[in-house]
């Protein structure tokens, strides 16, 4: 597991001095050993640092919840929005068929408001086996509470009170919330959100490893692989940790003007890591008029689209290519006697080659463009290496953070839309806001 994960800053070099790489080293050093001190802004919250240990040794009870939601399912509706969600998916999307080859769904609500979506989704569960894991530490926010409101209703109707509580397991706080109550009084079998873990680092709790499990994605194995990448997390050596070495550079290109990181992948499966980033990113730098803004594309695809933008655009980015050097499948592209496709030069050639190629020639064009790029490498997209990705993302961010001089483990801008629609939807206590924010509106009220 030593190399699952590489990272190359060839292509970022000749962008940065040597003094702003040493300043960016001795400000990571610092926030590393704020870290490790756990004396920084948020030092409530790093329960996350310790937790792949901790979750590899209480997994068995989940694994067995696990494959009774599979013995007694063909759909697991996973309730929830933002971290309570995007983790799951970014391991089950990343490492299950892209096209099923497996005998239970997994569907997703609760992370927008669009009564069509849901509509159709209680269309889509009929005639099906059904069980739900709703996840929220409060069991209040608004997107997951109307979601699970509407499909606890349907699973009650459909299968009496008794038998729609044997199907609904609630990821909760293990104490207080509406959430827990309900679990209480209706006896949902529950699973605990470790207080001193914020969501959007949640993805080794049961928030994550409940549906990630009884996706049949392998949660112990994704375990050992934060785990040995934890190993790696306290080294000062760039060589050793690249998390450090991730984060000095992003420090770097930040004091260097650059204002946007680009996550570019090149294999769908993990477009929603990159999802998964982004909040991870966005929510912990985005703060007091500081940090990245942190975008993602998927290649070749948005090289048709986005790409003229980062080759040509504002040069105030920089991006960071997610690459696997192993195919864990491939294909070659056949033999024929008609070229009228342009395409014998190709021939024989496995698609993981053409595809290595293309981010190959992609990091050289953009290089030329004046766009810095780094290449991170997996070994394989595994769940032991995806395991390993998520770890190091967390880490680099939370150094990253610190080096900036923010909280990386709170969120105080996102409460300012929450304030906003509760009041435009007359929620009691928000009649003044209400009144307010009509008369701002004026005609796009």
């Amino acid at each position: 597991m030593s190399d699952m994960i590489r990272i190359d800053d060839t292509n970022c070099r000749g962008f940065l001095a040597d003094d702003a790489l040493s300043a960016a080293r001795n400000r990571v050093a610092e926030a590393l050993a704020t870290l490790q001190s756990r004396s920084g802004p948020g030092s409530d919250f790093l329960g996350w640092v310790d937790l792949p240990v901790q979750a590899r040794e209480a997994l068995p009870p989940l694994l067995e919840t696990a494959e009774e939601i599979r013995a007694q399912s063909d759909v697991l509706v996973v309730v929830g929005i933002g971290g309570s969600y995007l983790g799951a998916r970014a391991v089950i999307e990343a490492l299950r068929p892209p096209f099923g080859g497996d005998d239970l769904s997994i569907l997703y609500a609760g992370h927008h408001i669009d009564g069509g979506y849901l509509s159709a989704m209680l269309d889509h569960l009929e005639g099906r086996r059904v069980s739900i894991n709703v996840i929220s530490k409060s069991g209040t926010t608004t997107e997951p509470a109307i979601a699970f409101r509407i499909l606890r209703r349907w699973m009650e109707d459909r299968y009496g009170k008794a038998e729609a509580a044997r199907r609904i397991f609630a990821t909760t706080d293990a104490r207080k919330g509406a959430l827990r109550t309900l679990a209480d009084e209706e006896g949902y079998r529950s699973f605990v959100i470790p207080d001193d873990v914020g969501g959007r680092f949640s993805v080794f709790t049961p928030v994550g490893l409940l549906p990630i499990a009884a996706a049949g994605v392998n949660a112990a194995a994704l375990l050992d692989g934060a785990i040995a990448m934890r190993g790696k997390c306290g080294f000062r050596d760039p060589h050793a940790n690249p998390a450090f070495a991730y984060a000095v550079l992003r420090d770097a290109l930040y004091h260097s003007g650059q204002s946007v990181e680009v996550l570019a992948s090149f294999h769908p499966q993990l477009q929603y890591i990159t999802e998964w980033w982004k909040q991870l990113f966005g929510e912990s730098e985005g703060k007091d008029g500081r940090g990245l803004f942190p975008a993602a594309v998927t290649n070749t695809t948005d090289l048709h689209s986005m790409g003229q933008y980062i080759q040509d655009g504002q040069r105030m980015l920089f991006e960071t290519f997610l690459f696997s050097d192993i195919a864990e499948v491939d294909i070659a592209l056949p033999v024929s006697d008609d070229d009228t496709d342009g395409l014998r030069y190709l021939a024989g050639r496995t698609l993981a080659d053409v595809n290595r190629q293309a981010m190959r020639g992609t990091a050289l064009a953009h290089l030329s463009g004046g766009v810095p790029n780094a290449l991170i490498t997996l070994s394989s997209i595994s769940p032991a290496s995806i395991g390993a990705l998520l770890y190091f993302f967390e880490t680099a961010v939370a150094l990253s953070g610190y080096a900036l001089g923010v909280n990386p483990f709170d969120q105080p801008g996102v409460e300012e839309y929450k304030r906003n629609m509760f009041a435009l939807l007359r929620k009691p206590g928000f009649e003044q806001l209400h009144d307010e924010l009509t008369a701002r509106l004026g005609g796009l009220s």
